[in-house]
């Protein structure tokens, strides 16, 4: 009896610290990678870039406080390239790192569509791998009552979703960029080991602090974007999922071997990266100036990531460097260039064969209309004859 009341007691105790556990975790909480990049922060910074290569380098840069990602474990944020894959009036913008040599992640991809004259639809969804499946983030603007839906708050309180499934978004300017006549789309020119001059990694913040520090930004992600549970685009699968995806086994051996949950644990300085929302908020317009932040905020560096820091700037570039570098990125360019045209000759090909089977099944259909037809007028042809013969008389 007494060891019966004891195992009672203690499983009421673990019952009470593993829910003292949870209720440390607020609702944005994934217990994925992809807690380490605010794909809200993405969508309103690109929301706000002019060019693609902006984009790229506002994502990478530290002053901007969102790219927080440390995928490969080496204590060093890592910088993610951005390359755009158009399909017609589709552009797939793929935000991808480059993990080592001939190891990629693609971390989140845009899906623009064009929908009609200044009618663009857009969604920011995060990879499964990192953020779980259909983790999607999506324009909130209603500019006319009429077009507006209402629905269950997400990730927020009081704050009203509204879903416009057409987002009148043409004005920013990204868009009007990609959809430039003259555009023929932008792909990232570095990759491992090669970097731009600006660019310096640095040790990741806890994710207890960087939380802190986006959380204050709430009240304006809220306001413009929302969570939605499904691709919109009908060919993100076919198009992107399938053939232009890269997935890192290393990833996936760190998820499963739970190494990415020395990040969290560290809940006392979320008031920490809230300060320093508050201490930034006059210097918003100058990207330039970014106030220090205390090293306990940031994940401790080991000397292999020191030198590893080292190796992964850029080399100095010589005209023989920049000339090898620019044939290397138009072989690149022409690789993927090949890779999209055998794609589009592939999907033509199926609706080829798709539309000869289709014709082939509507000849064999008439064919056997026109058998049955002919074999029904023989039929007739044959009563007939039978009716007009004499009957034989009677006796």
């Amino acid at each position: 009896m007494k060891n019966l009341i004891f195992k009672s007691i203690l499983a009421v105790l673990i019952a009470s610290a593993t829910t003292v556990r949870a209720q440390d975790y607020p609702r944005e909480y994934l217990g994925l990678p992809g807690d380490n990049l605010n794909l809200y922060a993405v969508m309103d910074l690109f929301r706000n870039s002019e060019t693609l290569e902006g984009f790229e380098r506002n994502l990478n840069n530290p002053a901007s406080r969102i790219n927080n990602l440390d995928l490969n474990g080496d204590n060093l944020v890592d910088y993610i390239t951005v390359s755009d894959y158009i399909n017609r009036k589709v552009h797939t913008i793929v935000l991808r790192a480059a993990l080592g040599r001939n190891e990629y992640q693609d971390v989140a991809v845009f899906t623009v569509q064009k929908l009609r004259k200044r009618k663009v639809m857009i969604q920011l969804i995060g990879d499964e791998a990192l953020y779980g499946p259909n983790y999607i983030i999506e324009p909130l603007i209603a500019k006319r009552p009429k077009q507006s839906f209402y629905s269950t708050p997400i990730y927020a309180d009081n704050y009203s979703v509204i879903n416009n499934y057409y987002t009148d978004i043409y004005e920013w300017p990204v868009i009007v960029y990609i959809y430039r006549p003259h555009y023929h789309g932008w792909h990232s020119a570095w990759y491992w080991g090669y970097y731009p001059e600006w660019w310096s990694p640095w040790s990741p913040y806890y994710w207890d602090f960087y939380y802190g520090y986006h959380s204050c930004w709430h009240p304006h992600y809220y306001n413009w974007y929302h969570h939605w549970d499904r691709p919109r685009y009908h060919g993100y699968h076919d198009f992107y999922y399938t053939s232009i995806r890269q997935q890192s086994h290393q990833v996936h051996q760190n998820i499963t071997e739970g190494r990415y949950r020395d990040t969290y644990g560290r809940p006392e300085q979320r008031s920490e990266g809230a300060a320093l929302y508050n201490r930034t908020r006059a210097e918003r317009g100058d990207p330039s100036r970014r106030p220090s932040v205390a090293t306990e905020a940031r994940r401790p560096a080991g000397q292999d990531a020191v030198r590893n820091t080292e190796s992964r700037r850029r080399p100095v570039a010589t005209p023989e460097v920049r000339e090898t570098d620019r044939r290397a990125t138009e072989t690149r360019a022409a690789e993927e260039r090949s890779a999209q045209a055998r794609e589009t000759e592939r999907r033509e090909s199926d609706r080829r064969e798709a539309v000869e089977r289709a014709a082939e099944e509507r000849a064999n259909q008439a064919r056997e209309t026109a058998a049955r037809a002919a074999e029904a007028r023989r039929s007739e042809v044959r009563t007939s004859a039978q009716e007009r013969q004499p009957r034989p008389e009677r006796r």
